[in-house]
Order: structure tokens, then C-alpha cells, then sequence
């Protein structure tokens, strides 16, 4: 696994940090997982998306269903990514975005890392 490139993007103080990794399996999702969680205790959600071969896979950490990972996912798949996984860190700033609104902030966040 190899960190290529980190973006963030900021809205009504929400933090999304996004992070995007090459990754040789799919094991390799968890434990990038595992260290981003250590990394950012504070974070509210770490929700991500990844393609390896003919497998892909997502997960929105508890935000609401298709809200976090379904964007992220979109984003890899129209900028054609294999073998790659996206991560977007969320600092939670206090004031609520709606469902829309996350839809927004993390696909924003998506397109500046890989951009």
C-alpha cells in the first residue's frame, strides 16, 4: 500500500481530509482503516470506497445509507481507478449539512485528491 495523495475540504467547519492509496489487496482496505482510525481519534466518520481487480467495495462509517461511500465510490469509478482506495477523514464542525449536503462535501473532497 503507498499513499499517493491527500486533499482536504472544509464546509460550515466540517473538516473532510481525504486520502488516496494504491493497494495491491484488498486486506490492505482494513488496515489502512485500522491506522487512519488511530491516526484521527477525533474524527467523527472514515468512510471510503476502493476497487481491486473485479472486486469494489465501500462504506459510510455510520453516516446515513449512500451519503458517504456511494459518492466516494462514483468518484473512483468515473476517474476509472483500479487498484486503488479512497478514505475521507470527517472532523464534524458542529452544524449539521443534511444528506445532500454530505453527498456534496465528500464527493468535493474526493474529486480534490484525485484532481
Amino acid at each position: 500500500m503507498k499513499l499517493l495523495k491527500t486533499a482536504t475540504y472544509e464546509i460550515k467547519r466540517s473538516k473532510f481530509c481525504a486520502f488516496l492509496y494504491e493497494i495491491d489487496s484488498k486486506e490492505e482496505v482494513k488496515k489502512i482503516f485500522d491506522e487512519l482510525k488511530k491516526e484521527h481519534k477525533k474524527a467523527r466518520h472514515i468512510p471510503y470506497a476502493y476497487f481491486f481487480q473485479n472486486t469494489a467495495g465501500k462504506s459510510d462509517d455510520k453516516e446515513p445509507a449512500n451519503t458517504a461511500g456511494t459518492p466516494i465510490y462514483r468518484i473512483l469509478e468515473t476517474s476509472n481507478y483500479r487498484n486503488h482506495v479512497l478514505f475521507v477523514v470527517r472532523y464534524y464542525g458542529g452544524i449539521k449539512l443534511g444528506a445532500g449536503g454530505l453527498i456534496r462535501s465528500y464527493s468535493e473532497a474526493a474529486k480534490k485528491v484525485i484532481n
